[in-house]
């Protein structure tokens, strides 16, 4: 097991961490609907009561912090993770987050005349779009699809990538931004899609329903969380279950597992003067850990 430090604990399933240049963390509780800032003395502080079900987290352009908003889901007493919709859902959103005051506002919560379902991840290219996944929710006997957006952070458009997939969940883009890496979680499998231009990717071939290709995975009772991509191109995903960072180089091949203290790391995310830096949302237990990466991580755009 790696030498995680835990910084901050008795967060709400804390997800979508944002490493910040004073040493802070932003970052999403979506048991407790709201986001929190958690200081470099691992004191925590509201940041925005966002409501629903605050999931992925990312800077854009303008220095605000967009959200993937999940709708909200059910808690069960003595169950970490959500057992469906929340009683009042409706749909999801993508938010957009005052970077001073938190404040929150609506973007979007449909793509050509469909409701979002449960909004994700998300991850900007250099153009100042956002690439997000929907998660689909899941319900007793059914679930809905998944699966990928594009958006522009101004709330002008809204284009639909992929779809259906099975559970798309933690996206990024290679360090070159010619690839976008979809983590599915019930799968267990990482997919990649070549990007052909800003907000568009490559078209499907026959009556495949989108382009993506697997290039690596998991076995045993491994699911797949959120993800995040390595300066030398690598790309480590949350392991849900097993409890690991599975790191995979961009052929598939896996590079490292490094077991985590807890059975639900859901995020990573890399910060620090030098980038390695590893702040891991571990979501069984409410806690944010910190640890060294053998690599550093690939800055983000805009971050």
């Amino acid at each position: 097991m790696s030498d995680v430090k835990i910084l901050a604990k008795g967060l709400g399933f804390p997800e979508g961490p944002v490493a910040m240049p004073d040493g802070s963390v932003v970052l999403t509780e979506i048991r407790n609907n709201r986001c929190s800032r958690v200081a470099a003395d691992g004191k925590v502080s509201l940041f925005s009561a966002t409501g629903g079900g605050p999931n992925g987290l990312a800077i854009g352009p303008d220095g605000a912090f967009y959200l993937c908003n999940n709708g909200g889901s059910r808690y069960v007493e003595g169950i970490s993770m959500g057992q469906g919709p929340h009683p009042n859902y409706k749909h999801g959103s993508i938010q957009r987050l005052d970077a001073r005051t938190g404040d929150a506002k609506t973007l979007y919560v449909e793509c050509a005349g469909h409701y979002l379902s449960a909004p994700n991840d998300i991850v900007f290219d250099s153009e100042g779009g956002f690439y997000f996944t929907d998660l689909g929710k899941r319900y007793a006997r059914h679930r809905d699809h998944g699966g990928v957006y594009y958006a522009l952070p101004d709330g002008s458009k809204i284009t639909c990538l992929a779809y259906p997939m099975l559970s798309p969940n933690g996206c990024g883009l290679s360090p070159d931004g010619k690839v976008l890496y979809v983590a599915d979680t019930e799968s267990a499998r990482l997919w990649a899609f070549d990007v052909v231009g800003p907000g568009a990717i490559a078209k499907p071939a026959g009556h495949a329903a989108h382009s993506g290709r697997v290039i690596g995975g998991a076995a045993g009772p491994a699911r797949f969380d959120s993800l995040a991509v390595l300066q030398n191109g690598n790309i480590a995903v949350a392991t849900l279950t097993t409890g690991k960072i599975t790191e995979f180089a961009p052929s598939g091949a896996i590079v490292r597992e490094v077991a985590m203290p807890d059975t639900y790391p859901t995020n990573i995310c890399f910060g620090g003067p030098d980038m390695r830096t590893a702040y891991i949302t571990l979501s069984d237990q409410g806690q944010l850990g910190v640890t060294r990466w053998p690599e550093p991580g690939l800055k983000l755009n805009f971050a």
